[in-house]
């Protein structure tokens, strides 16, 4: 609920204030007074997008700010737009983005313009409309069919991937088979190269390592007066004299721990030597395996541990490929086990869609009488898309026939602008009483209608606004007579500058407005009494 508004700067507005009340608030005006300038601050509270030419000439930003009620709690909202382009919105004086904003104002407040009733001519729109009727039901159907829709467009992609992919594997499937059988046949192991040249390396210096761990064998332990006989000597006399302190004993187990360790390296310089033979089959062998195994990591520019996993995903690739008729088949059995049941589930959708849409019809049929359609004929019609959608595949379409006698036809191709006026105000009153918005904005629905049908609509909106606050800009007399609390704007001009003022009326204010409304400037008892009746008549 909008409480109050201030604007200041905006447009040919300087400063002015207005307070909003429940029910229908009527603003009128002359033309180019500055009606619509007010809604269009409004509707920049309400979060629409900033435009610095609002600026007021020669003032730095322009700034409005409004008072609102939801859920019992208040929400005081400022946008500020300035010249140089920044735009700034507020919260309870907490700056916010503008999309924190537009979340919470389309909660408070839907604004209608003269060319809203545009999306009634839209066919896309109107199964937007049946849904908003019988929500609930509707809701719940709509989400069972938005997870198998998920679901089974996940499904559909795979399948297509699959074949994509299959398509491109099948050609390549020799090459990978030939690959395959390259890598497997060198039966590679981890490591395997660099044993392999440690092994070429020792065998193509055989003689080399022959000669030298000889030399040092026969030095160390063979020869008479070898290293490792006189290491003993000077073991044995060390053990002489380790019973006579802790030193000479620590010494001499040193001297040991030396002697047996060379021991053993005689030991084994010895088994080295035994086994350092030249043997060219070998090396032959070694060189041939290491050139395979070059070979192939030069081709794939991969060392073995990459060419090992590199073999398992040929393999993989390979089994994916022999298996995929039976992949595709599950494939395809799971997409139509799905389909099946996305079909179900969009039937659901669509009886209890025309379940609300029977029950639509007959209200808004309803509603188009009393707003002087006394032979019209509203139908809403289903088809059936061709493809599925999280939405279901329903095409819905409103269809009229605002005259005795003739057949039902798409609303573009049968009502007037006047008349899609009072069609959208019907469904205004319908469906206005299930979207749980509070406010509804009206500016200037009363274009293209005057007379009787003028005031069919200002006691549509009257019944309208018993559930909602109503705030309507219009220029017909039938119409204002309705409001609650009616609002005159007037332009004033000095020397230098234009100003636009908000007024609240008082009853007789009220009645000499209307008059205006009714005989221009040339206001007499006549018109006042007209004004009076039109008045007395609303009520």
């Amino acid at each position: 609920m909008i409480r109050h508004i201030s604007i200041r700067d905006f447009a040919i507005i300087e400063n002015t204030s207005v307070d909003f009340h429940d029910g229908l608030n009527m603003i009128t005006g002359e033309t180019g007074a500055g009606k619509s300038i007010v809604i269009e601050a409004v509707s920049l509270a309400l979060g629409s997008r900033a435009d610095t030419a609002f600026v007021r000439s020669g003032k730095d930003k322009a700034r409005i700010q409004m008072v609102a009620e939801h859920d019992g709690e208040e929400y005081i909202i400022t946008r500020e737009i300035s010249a140089a382009g920044k735009n700034t919105c507020r919260i309870n004086d907490e700056i916010v983005t503008l999309g924190t904003l537009n979340a919470l104002c389309k909660k408070l407040a839907d604004i209608h313009g003269q060319y809203d009733h545009q999306s009634l001519l839209n066919p896309d729109y109107h199964i937007n409309l049946v849904d908003l009727y019988q929500k609930e039901s509707i809701e719940k159907a709509k989400e069972a069919v938005c997870l198998l829709f998920e679901n089974y467009s996940d499904l559909r992609s795979k399948l297509k991937d699959l074949l994509v992919q299959a398509s491109k594997d099948k050609r390549e499937q020799d090459f990978m088979a030939y690959e395959l059988q390259e890598l497997q046949s060198a039966q590679l192991r981890l490591g395997e190269d660099d044993e392999l040249e440690e092994e070429i390396s020792l065998l193509q210096n055989s003689e080399k390592i022959y000669e030298s761990l000889a030399g040092a064998y026969h030095m160390g332990s063979d020869a008479e007066g070898s290293a490792l006989s006189i290491m003993k000597r000077i073991t044995d006399m060390l053990a002489d004299t380790a019973t006579y302190s802790q030193e000479l004993a620590d010494l001499y187990n040193r001297a040991s721990d030396v002697y047996y360790e060379f021991e053993d390296i005689c030991s084994t310089a010895r088994d080295c030597r035994d086994r350092a033979v030249f043997d060219p089959e070998t090396l032959d062998s070694c060189i041939g395996r290491i050139e395979v195994i070059n070979k192939l990591k030069t081709k794939h520019n991969m060392n073995i541990e990459e060419l090992l996993d590199y073999q398992e995903k040929l393999a993989e690739r390979l089994s994916h490929i022999e298996n995929l008729d039976e992949t595709r088949d599950k494939l395809e059995r799971e997409l139509d086990s799905c389909s099946k049941a996305l079909t179900i589930a969009c039937d659901r959708l669509t009886e209890a869609r025309k379940s609300a849409a029977e029950e639509l019809e007959k209200l808004i049929t309803s509603e188009l009488a009393q707003l002087n359609f006394n032979d019209a004929n509203f139908s809403i019609e289903f088809k059936k898309s061709e493809h599925f959608s999280a939405e279901g595949n329903d095409i819905v379409e409103f269809l009229i026939s605002t005259n005795r006698g003739e057949p039902l036809k798409p609303l573009s191709k049968i009502a007037s602008g006047g008349e899609m006026s009072r069609i959208m105000l019907a469904f205004k009153k319908i469906i206005g009483d299930y979207d749980e918005i509070p406010t509804m904005i009206f500016d200037e629905i009363d274009s293209g209608i005057s007379g009787i049908a003028a005031s069919v609509v200002g006691r549509k909106l009257a019944e309208i606004a018993e559930n909602h606050q109503i705030i309507c800009i219009t220029h017909l007399p039938q119409i204002a007579a309705y409001g609650q609390h009616n609002y005159k704007i007037e332009k004033h001009s000095d020397d230098t500058m234009t100003y636009t003022t908000v007024t609240a009326l008082s009853e007789n204010q009220k009645i000499d407005e209307i008059a205006r409304l009714l005989g221009g400037t040339n206001i007499t008892d006549t018109t006042l009494a007209s004004a009076k009746e039109l008045v007395e008549a609303s009520r």
